[in-house]
């Protein structure tokens, strides 16, 4: 019976060590078709490196201001009578905002034209009675000062009507409007924001080091979140000669063309100042790079030493400087006329074979408009 047992046994290993064999075998066949499989080359995109003499500038963060802007106010309490703009109007020097309550000094006013009449002629008969020495020199002069003061009632009337009827100091933009007929306005009450809109500051700051390289009449381009795609140009008006004592930093202003209005006051902008000098630079496209924590790097397309004619990608990092557009400066890495993968290099390795096909490759600009489809 033992021995039964144990025969068993010996057939059960000897069958498993078999099975062993067989696999391993297998797998060992399987590690060497591997080893000698070659996975079809990979279909890219290419652009060289190029040389490129990109414009010297200077850039910081600034905010817009307006060159006219004010909160147009009461003068003099008194109620409002007529509303005579629109919110958001367009609207000229000397255009008719509000008109507040002016009887009062309507009434008082042919009053006091009357007395400067009457004055006038009281003033021409003294003339002639002080020749003939009829009165003193005394009245003369009394009725000299009572026709100025009578003069002077007038002004002061036609002053109150006109500083109750209040009117746009400059032309520009109007805000949202404050007030409401029939509202009793104290003096200083707001009534409306008006902004020259066109054209409008840049204030923004540099720190000192630059402020040998700065100078009234530098070009100046601004963009912001507000203009996707676009850029404004203008020029340096103001450079202002005190330098700020906690940051180091001098203000400049900047004023730029404003005619469709979509720069408004507030808004903040990115502005960089053109220097004369100009900087030669190596520049690639920006999909052509691998952004890695690591480091940056590219992929550059060099002779396969394994397939006679064919293409084979050797990865080399970078050290990259300012982005333009669709390019990228490289400051160190990498060479002017080096061939580079320009599209889709997440899904690339060291070493791989590649095929190079130009036909889709997209077109690459320094200042890109993108189409709104």
């Amino acid at each position: 019976m033992k021995k039964r047992i144990l025969f068993a046994i010996l057939g059960v290993a000897i069958v498993i060590a078999a099975l062993a064999a067989v696999k391993t075998f297998q797998i060992r066949a399987m590690v060497e078709h591997g080893k000698k499989a070659v996975l079809p080359p990979e279909t890219v995109t290419t652009a060289s490196a190029r040389s490129d003499s990109w414009e010297t500038s200077l850039s910081a963060v600034g905010s817009l201001t307006a060159v006219q802007g004010v909160t147009v106010a009461a003068e003099l309490p008194a109620k409002v009578v007529k509303i005579a703009f629109a919110p958001g109007a367009k609207v000229k020097r000397g255009d008719l905002l509000i008109h507040q309550d002016t009887s009062v000094e309507e009434a008082q006013l042919p009053g006091a034209e009357a007395q400067v009449t009457l004055m006038e002629s009281v003033l021409a008969r003294n003339v002639e009675m002080l020749k003939d020495k009829i009165i003193s020199q005394a009245d003369f002069d009394a009725a000299v000062a009572g026709h100025r003061q009578a003069m002077a009632q007038v002004e002061t009337l036609r002053a109150t009507i006109a500083k109750k009827t209040i009117r746009a100091p400059f032309g520009g933009r109007l805000g949202v409007r404050q007030v409401n007929l029939g509202q009793f306005l104290r003096e200083g009450d707001p009534i409306v924001t008006l902004q020259s809109l066109d054209p409008v500051f840049v204030n923004f700051a540099l720190p000192q080091q630059e402020l040998s390289r700065l100078r009234v009449g530098l070009p100046v381009r601004v963009t912001s979140d507000g203009l996707p795609g676009s850029a404004i140009h203008g020029r340096i008006t103001t450079v202002n000669p005190l330098v700020d004592a906690e940051t180091r930093n001098v203000q400049l202003q900047a004023t730029v063309a404003n005619r469709a209005e979509t720069l408004r006051p507030g808004m903040f902008v990115n502005t960089a100042v053109g220097l004369p000098a100009r900087k030669k630079v190596v520049t690639i496209p920006a999909t052509s790079v691998l952004y890695a924590p690591f480091g940056d790097s590219v992929f550059v397309v060099a002779d396969d030493n394994v397939v006679k004619g064919g293409k084979a990608l050797r990865q080399q990092f970078v050290r990259l400087g300012e982005k333009r557009g669709d390019f990228v400066a490289v400051t160190s890495g990498l060479k002017e006329g080096e061939v580079i993968v320009s599209t889709g290099v997440f899904k690339l390795r060291n070493g791989q074979a590649v095929v190079v096909d130009n036909r889709l490759a997209p077109p690459f600009k320094e200042a890109p408009r993108p189409e709104n489809n």
